[in-house]
C-alpha cells in the first residue's frame, strides 16, 4: 500500500506539504461556486436568486459531505498509523457503504422537503420553480458529492491532499466550459448549471476512487456492517452537525442585520465571503493537522501529537500576520470590486476591520477542532459550535438589537467577542485532552 508516513520526519515539513495543496483545492472550490453564481446572473436576476436559494438547501448535503470526509480521515488515519492496512481497506469500504445510504436518504428526504425549504427561505412564487429546477438535478447527483468526500477523506488520511486539489482544479476549468455550453448553447438555463455540476462531481469522484485504488491496491467495494458504522457515525454525525451550526449561525446573523436594511446584508455577505477566502490557508492547516495527528494517534505517539498541534498554531499565526493587514487596510478596495454602492462597501469594510481582531482566533478554532476529531473526540467541538454559532449569539444579539436598540455595529463586536472567548476555551480544552493521551 502506498501511503505517506506522517509519524516520522519534520512536522513542519508535513504541515506545509499537506496544507498548501489542501488550501489550493479549497480556493478552486470557492471559485467553482462563484462561477455558478456568475453564469446564473448572466441568465437573469431571477435565476441568480433561484440558484442562491437552492444553494442554501444544498448546504445540507455539504454538511453531510464534510462530516463524511472528516469522519473517514479520523478513522482511516488512525489505522494507517497502526500500519493495519487490511483495516484501512475495510474502513474505506464501510465508509463508502455508509455514503451510499446517506445519499439515498438525501435523495428521498430532499424530494420530500426541498420545495417547502425553498418557500421557507423566502423564494417568491416566480423564483420557486427556478430554485426547484436547480436543486432537483443536484439531488440526483448527491451520491457523487458524498462519495467524493469519502474518497478525499481516505486519501488525506494516507497523506495525499494533492489528488483532491487536482480534482477540484480540473473541475473548475471544466465548469468554465460546460456552463456556457449547457446553459446558453443548448439553452438549458439553470438546469444546465446543475447538470454541469453533477457531471463534474461524478467525474471527480471516479478520479479520486481510481487514485484510491492505486493507493490501496484494489478497488473499493461498499460494505454494510452496522457494528463498524456505529464507530463511523460517532465521528461523522458531530462533524456534520458542527458544519450545520455554522450554516444556521450565518442565517441568524443575517436575520439580525436584515433589520437595518438589505444594503447592510449585502455588505456583510460580501465581507464574509472575502474573509472566508483569506481563511482558506487556515482551512488547509485543518486538513494537514487532522491527517498528521490521526496517524500519530494510531501510532501512539502523544508527544508528536502535541508537537503537531503547537506547530500548527505557529504556522497559523504566520498566516494571520500576513492577512490581518489585508483585512484592515485593503477592505474598502476589495469591497469595491463587488459593488460601487458606498453603504455596501462601508458595511463590509467595517465588518472586516472589526473581525480582523478575531482572525487568529478562527485559526485556533480550526486547529483545535481538527486535533480533537483526529483523536476521536468530536463531541466537544460540536457542543462548542452550538454555543458559539447558535445559542450565545442569538441570545446576546436579541437583547442588544431587539430589546435595547443597539446599532448594527454591535453585532460585529459580538462576533469578535464570542469567537475570541471560544478560541481560548477550545485551546485550553484541546491542549488538556492531548496531554492526557496515554504515553
Amino acid at each position: 500500500m502506498a501511503s505517506q508516513d506522517l509519524t516520522t520526519g519534520s512536522v513542519y515539513k508535513h504541515l506545509i506539504a499537506l496544507s498548501i495543496p489542501a488550501a489550493m483545492g479549497m480556493i478552486f472550490n470557492t471559485l467553482y461556486n462563484l462561477t455558478d453564481f456568475w453564469f446564473a446572473g448572466l441568465i437573469s436576476d431571477d435565476s441568480l436568486a433561484g440558484v442562491s436559494i437552492a444553494g442554501s438547501v444544498f448546504f445540507l448535503i455539504v454538511a453531510i459531505g464534510a462530516g463524511m470526509q472528516g469522519g473517514t480521515t479520523a478513522i482511516v488515519a488512525s489505522e494507517v498509523g497502526k500500519k493495519k492496512f487490511d483495516q484501512v481497506k475495510n474502513w474505506v469500504n464501510q465508509a463508502t457503504g455508509l455514503a451510499l445510504v446517506f445519499g439515498t436518504v438525501c435523495l428521498t428526504g430532499g424530494y420530500l422537503i426541498a420545495s417547502d425549504l425553498i418557500k421557507f427561505l423566502g423564494a417568491e412564487p416566480h423564483i420557486e420553480p427556478i430554485a426547484w429546477d436547480y436543486i432537483s438535478i443536484v439531488l440526483l447527483g448527491n451520491f457523487s458529492f458524498v462519495l467524493m468526500s469519502v474518497a478525499a477523506g481516505a486519501l488525506m488520511a494516507l497523506g495525499d491532499t494533492k489528488s483532491n486539489r487536482n480534482a477540484l482544479a480540473t473541475g473548475f476549468f471544466i465548469n468554465l466550459a460546460l456552463n456556457p455550453l449547457l446553459t446558453f448553447t443548448l439553452n438549458m438555463g439553470v438546469t444546465g448549471l446543475a447538470l454541469a455540476t453533477v457531471i463534474i462531481k461524478s467525474g471527480s469522484t471516479c478520479y479520486l476512487f481510481w487514485v484510491l485504488k492505486k493507493e490501496l491496491g484494489e478497488w473499493t467495494r461498499p460494505a454494510f456492517n452496522f457494528s463498524y458504522w456505529r464507530e463511523l457515525l460517532a465521528q461523522v454525525v458531530p462533524a456534520s452537525f458542527n458544519m450545520l451550526t455554522i450554516i444556521l449561525g450565518g442565517f441568524i446573523t443575517v436575520s439580525f442585520i436584515g433589520r437595518f436594511g438589505s444594503e447592510h446584508v449585502a455588505g456583510y455577505a460580501v465581507g464574509l465571503r472575502l474573509e472566508q477566502v483569506l481563511l482558506l490557508p487556515a482551512l488547509g492547516l485543518f486538513t494537514a493537522v487532522m491527517a498528521i495527528i490521526g496517524q500519530n494517534f494510531g501510532a501512539e505517539q502523544p508527544a508528536r501529537i502535541v508537537e503537531t498541534y503547537k506547530k500548527g498554531l505557529l504556522i497559523g499565526l504566520g498566516v494571520s500576520v500576513l492577512f490581518i493587514p489585508v483585512m484592515v487596510f485593503l477592505s474598502p478596495t476589495l469591497l469595491g470590486f463587488f459593488s460601487k454602492n458606498q453603504q455596501i462597501i462601508n458595511t463590509g469594510a467595517t465588518y472586516l476591520r472589526i473581525d480582523a481582531v478575531a482572525f487568529f482566533a478562527y485559526v485556533v478554532l480550526f486547529i483545535s477542532v481538527a486535533s480533537l476529531q483526529a483523536v476521536k473526540q468530536p463531541l466537544f467541538p460540536m457542543f462548542l459550535g452550538i454555543a458559539r454559532q447558535l445559542v450565545i449569539p442569538a441570545g446576546i444579539n436579541y437583547l442588544l438589537i431587539v430589546v435595547y436598540g443597539f446599532p448594527m455595529i454591535s453585532l460585529f463586536f459580538t462576533i469578535v467577542c464570542v469567537v475570541v472567548i471560544s478560541a481560548c476555551v477550545s485551546h485550553w480544552y484541546t491542549l488538556k485532552q492531548l496531554k492526557k493521551l496515554p504515553i
